[in-house]
């Protein structure tokens, strides 16, 4: 794959401005998929979440998951669209392997959910508005995999493997208009906007929207327009973009990647684009069809979606807390720093400090665990750091720390123990016999003996040189496995000394 030409991004935005716009795909978490009842959960035996439906079999009909249909509202009400008091499926008619059927069964000119809105906010606090064109319902496809070549993808590969088990999935697809005057923010406006619906769709419990599962995708589409002209520039369409960061990459590549051609008086060519992670460039993939050549109709075998009233209403009414509102209200309640929020943002992990917040521990000290130790053990594991350990049980870890009961130290052993599976915290300190000894009749007795090998310190104390205590503590510490605390062993080395600062 020759590398492409590209020009320097501040250079690029002096010659052009850019448009975008975004297609999120969003998997819901039904217990079903969307027309057939094949379960619908991550991974399994390829090809074993099937039905005769999902294969497009001749003679199965799809029926419309209900949970789903609850689900779209709920996402186009979060997003401040309109509910439409009547949708419609259609065909979306396309040949690719991993669509058996040969068509999709999606919606097109009467979606489910239009006109809507969310706020985006940078890491600076400026806020952007991005305008919410539709929200419509259709199923995902199947996964191909393409075996052979250097890249993983189908140019090279020597045969290709499909797994239908993804195929019928619900999805929702929220597809913004286009975003005028983002400028030089446009790679980190690209980034938060996706964060803004990952954040909605996990609060409203539709979507485990872990992206490196594809549970949330996105097709990031640019284009780039003369300074001034006043002309809309083609677009490209960077697909399945699964990560914020490669998010932010992609849409930077592509002015880049654009600019440096139209500046030489190029053309642009309308057509999707592969993003690769491990060169941080894009490829071209195929040609970008427009809606006339997918032949949509209505899907003969649907009939109209019709919610009513009520159950809108209904749904209205359950909503949870906007995700950016609740954001400010913790930053508040917390008496957080923009650092030390965009800190815990940054790790993921807002849920988990909440609600170790709420089982009794401090913001800050929930903060630091689960930012720090915590992170580093997840990070060490390749694991989610939510799943290592419950908030409870850092709220119980952080509650001996502060009652003087572990010290930091230990209190990391006892981390290790929680995550290993021995046990709360009070089980792994007793377990492992980690409790902080505060008994200053053990704590002189280990003194003495540490100042019976080191006869000078004493002396050397008495002289001003306080700092030689530091080798008595090392060797009380030691002795006792790190269960004293060292700032009490310093009190009681300094009396033995006389010593008062």
């Amino acid at each position: 794959m020759a590398k492409a030409e590209l020009m320097d991004f501040d250079k690029a935005l002096e010659l052009f401005e850019p448009v975008l716009g975004f297609e999120v795909h969003v998997e819901l978490n039904t217990k079903t998929k969307m027309f057939s009842d094949a379960p619908n959960f991550f991974g399994g035996e390829p090809n074993t979440n099937i039905t005769p439906l999902d294969l497009g079999l001749p003679g199965s009909l799809p029926v419309v998951n209900e949970q789903a249909v609850r689900y779209s509202i709920s996402l186009g009400l979060a997003l401040g669209c309109s509910i439409a008091e009547s949708s419609r499926f259609a065909r979306k008619n396309y040949y690719y392997p991993d669509t058996p059927k040969n068509y999709q069964i999606s919606q097109f000119d009467e979606p489910i959910a239009y006109d809507g809105n969310v706020e985006v906010e940078l890491a600076d606090g400026r806020k952007f508005q991005i305008s919410i064109e539709r929200a419509h319902m259709e199923e995902d496809a199947g996964k191909l995999t393409h075996i052979g070549g250097s890249t993983g993808r189908i140019q090279g590969a020597d045969y290709s493997l499909v797994d239908y088990n993804r195929a019928g999935v619900p999805l929702v697809e929220i597809v913004t208009n286009m975003i005028f005057g983002a400028e030089k923010d446009a790679p980190e406006l690209a980034k938060a906007y996706v964060s803004a619906i990952r954040d909605i769709v996990v609060s409203l419990g539709i979507s485990d929207a872990k992206m490196e599962r594809g549970n949330l995708r996105c097709d990031a589409n640019i284009s780039l327009s003369p300074r001034g002209s006043g002309k809309l520039g083609t677009r490209t369409e960077t697909k399945n973009v699964n990560s914020l960061r490669s998010v932010e990459r992609a849409i930077r590549y592509e002015i880049q990647r654009q600019a440096a051609i139209l500046a030489k008086g190029g053309t642009i060519l309308q057509e999707t684009r592969h993003w690769h992670e491990d060169t941080g460039v894009t490829s071209a993939g195929r040609p970008k069809s427009d809606a006339d050549d997918y032949r949509y109709f209505p899907e003969p075998d649907l009939l109209p979606v019709v919610p009513g009233a009520e159950l809108i209403e209904q749904l209205r009414l359950a909503l949870p807390e906007a995700p950016a509102i609740r954001r400010r209200r913790l930053k508040e309640a917390w008496s957080f720093t923009d650092l030390e929020f965009q800190d815990v943002l940054n790790s993921g992990l807002l849920v988990e400090v909440e609600e170790t917040v709420a089982a009794g521990a401090s913001a800050q000290s929930a903060r630091k665990w689960w930012t720090g130790e915590i992170a580093r053990l997840a990070n060490i594991a390749g694991v989610d750091a939510s799943t290592l350990v419950s908030p409870l049980h850092v709220s119980e870890l952080i509650a001996l720390i502060e009652s003087g009961d572990l010290t930091d130290r230990l209190a990391r052993q006892v981390l290790e123990g929680v995550v290993a599976g021995e046990g709360a915290p009070h089980e792994v300190v007793d377990a492992r016999g980690l409790k902080v000894v505060s008994d200053d009749g053990a704590l002189i007795a280990a003194i003495d003996e540490a100042l019976a090998a080191q006869p000078d310190v004493l002396a050397k104390i008495r002289d001003g040189k306080v700092q030689a205590a530091g080798a008595v503590i090392g060797a009380v510490m030691k002795a006792m496995r790190g269960s004293a605390d060292a700032a009490r062993v310093r009190e009681l080395v300094l009396e033995r000394a006389a010593v008062t600062e």
